[in-house]
């Protein structure tokens, strides 16, 4: 009979909303599907030898392409570069020998259990949104960034991406 009771409770957690704080114990509010925590990390874009080479991406979708050290998104079909300072080497050692595995998708949101949209992580809620992780000066404080690093800087208000050699900014 428990393990009756421990089934109906996963299955009724599976189909609840999904929220997930990652890096602290809870979300800051309920319009937000992934928050992270203060430390001075940051998320990590998926790293594609050439933009021209991925299949079967959909619109919005952020890929760090290494051959050109760009942080690119795509819009309406075409990949649009998000990245202002392209010098410098691009340390891409730690994925050269690893491949894709097409079936590892991480979905969350309301429509996560029936998402076929292709990515690593596909945020599936329309009325909720990513909070990127908050550091302040990152490229003061964050000792060892990775290429395809994004985090948002809460001292100068606006977006920073790490390009393997040097760190662009964005404001809105």
């Amino acid at each position: 009979m428990n393990k009756i009771y421990i089934f109906l409770l996963s299955l009724t957690i599976s189909s609840a909303y999904s929220q997930v704080a990652l890096g602290k114990g809870s979300i800051s509010n309920s319009s937000v599907s992934l928050e992270f925590g203060t430390e001075n990390r940051g998320i990590i874009l998926p790293w594609v030898n050439s933009a021209t080479a991925v299949t079967g991406a959909v619109n919005e979708t952020l890929i760090f392409d290494s051959a050109d050290k760009k942080v690119k998104y795509l819009k309406a079909g075409s990949w649009f570069d998000l990245t202002v300072d392209t010098t410098g080497t691009v340390d891409t050692s730690l994925q050269n020998t690893l491949s894709e595995l097409p079936s590892s998708t991480v979905a969350i949101g309301k429509t996560a259990a029936n998402n076929t949209t292709p990515g690593i992580l596909v945020l599936t809620d329309n009325d909720k949104a990513m909070v990127l992780p908050k550091v302040a000066n990152p490229h003061l404080n964050i000792v060892n960034p990775s290429a395809g690093m994004m985090v948002y800087d809460t001292v100068n208000k606006q977006l920073a991406v790490f390009n393997g050699a040097v760190w662009s900014f964005w404001k809105p």
